[in-house]
């Protein structure tokens, strides 16, 4: 397989939230091989730790700040240390997320305020944290995660899809706001990814099996599809995408 670089991704600051395992440590890998500035932040200190002496000899460096983004303030500093670090991002991913499993009957207002909080309030006050330095360069590029779950009405865990349906708000809206800046902001909806947790919890024959039907394409869904579409949509050959959902899942929904 032949894979773009983006010129346009060199030496650019670029901060990923979640960034420490699965698909978000996959973007973090990625984006330090265009040569960027990598900020990344999570909850996960160990992995994190790991992660940034692995690439500690990228181009453009690597920075880990470990962060429960359920916690704003923290979430704040975190961003203000990497501004110190590489300069104002230029690029956000908004990765962080957790899809675990729940039944509506056993949700309380608190779990449902948790699930919400790690989901989908974070990714707001991400924006509203990186958005200034980006207006001050002149543009930027965010990238909201969003997911198939509620496109194709997965049941068994309402509280997470209902955080990711409207992440798709989320991305319309401030692409609005922030166009004028021009500032993109995109969704990037993937289907079942083959990470490791995935694998852990709830890959078997038969639901991957059932999988493959439902998708137009044959072949699973590897972390690295679901990076290069990020990787298209910060660069600056995505010059006039914004306000946009972009699936990589497929053809399953």
């Amino acid at each position: 397989m032949r894979l773009a670089t983006y010129p346009s991704l060199d030496d650019a600051s670029v901060i990923v939230t979640g960034g420490a395992s699965g698909i978000g440590a996959e973007m973090v890998r990625a984006f330090g091989e265009q040569g960027a500035k990598v900020g990344f932040v999570d909850i996960d200190r160990e992995a994190g730790a790991a992660l940034a002496a692995e690439l500690a000899g990228s181009k453009g460096g690597v920075a880990f700040e470990p962060c429960d983004l359920r916690d704003i303030a923290a979430l704040r500093s975190a961003f203000e240390a990497l501004a110190v670090k590489h300069g104002p991002a230029t690029v956000l991913v908004n990765n962080a997320a957790r899809d675990d499993r729940h039944g509506w009957q056993d949700v309380t207002p608190e779990y449902f305020d948790e699930r919400i909080a790690t989901n989908l309030r974070h990714m707001f006050f991400a924006i509203q944290a990186a958005a200034p330095g980006m207006i001050g360069a002149g543009g930027g590029s965010i990238v909201n995660m969003g997911s198939n779950s509620w496109w194709e009405a997965v049941g068994g865990m309402p509280a997470y899809t209902t955080a990711k349906a409207a992440v798709h708000g989320l991305t319309r809206s401030f692409a609005r706001d922030l166009g004028e800046h021009r500032i993109r902001v995109n969704t990037v909806v993937p289907g079942w990814i083959m990470t490791e947790r995935q694998k852990q919890l709830w890959v078997t024959p038969e639901s991957i099996e059932k999988h493959r039907q439902r998708q137009c394409l044959p072949d699973l869904i590897e972390p690295f599809h679901v990076v290069r579409m990020v990787l298209f949509l910060a660069s600056d050959d995505a010059a006039m995408c914004t306000a946009n959902n972009y699936m990589v899942e497929a053809g399953s929904i």
